[in-house]
């Protein structure tokens, strides 16, 4: 085919395809592991879930976050901070496996729950109202320690971390 009709025939497809399907060019690999943190739930019934987070920061982080990644262990997640509270609208593009995605307000308190997300999809996660930060965890790790809106999350972007 000659370069103009490959040209030709890529605009073509780009114009049947959503503009999320395009973005993130030159991905193909899992980030490195990013500086980790401690972060712990205070359930309503009084429990502390402690998890070790990767701190997803810079937007460059933030852009990849989990994608390529094989598996998130049961104890570890990552927390991408937003700096301000703002609405955070989430997808699984390029990431193999099944997350839960929790929400949390400025003041630390959970906002909202999407469990077992679905790998590859181009959907989007909002988050329906503005959050500080959104914490991924492997699929089911909310419905397995019940963790539920109004839980508090403690750690230091929240002004919540335990001495």
């Amino acid at each position: 085919m000659k370069p103009f009709m490959q040209r030709r025939s890529l605009l073509a497809l780009g114009a049947l395809l959503p503009l999320s399907a395009l973005a993130q060019p030159g991905v193909d690999r899992p980030q490195p592991r990013l500086p980790t943190e401690s972060l712990v739930f205070e359930t309503r019934d009084g429990r502390r879930l402690a998890f070790t987070v990767e701190m997803a920061i810079q937007p460059e982080q933030q852009m990849i976050g989990l994608m390529f990644r094989p598996e998130v262990r049961p104890d570890e997640g990552m927390l991408f901070d937003w700096g301000a509270p703002r609405e955070s609208s989430m997808w699984m593009r390029n990431t193999i496996t099944s997350l839960d995605m929790v929400f949390i307000a400025a003041d630390g308190r959970v906002h909202r729950i999407a469990e077992r997300t679905v790998p590859h999809s181009l959907a989007t996660v909002s988050s329906n109202g503005p959050v500080r930060a959104t914490l991924e965890l492997t699929a089911g790790t909310a419905e397995r320690l019940n963790i539920r809106v109004g839980d508090r999350v403690r750690h230091r972007i929240f002004g919540t971390a335990l001495d």
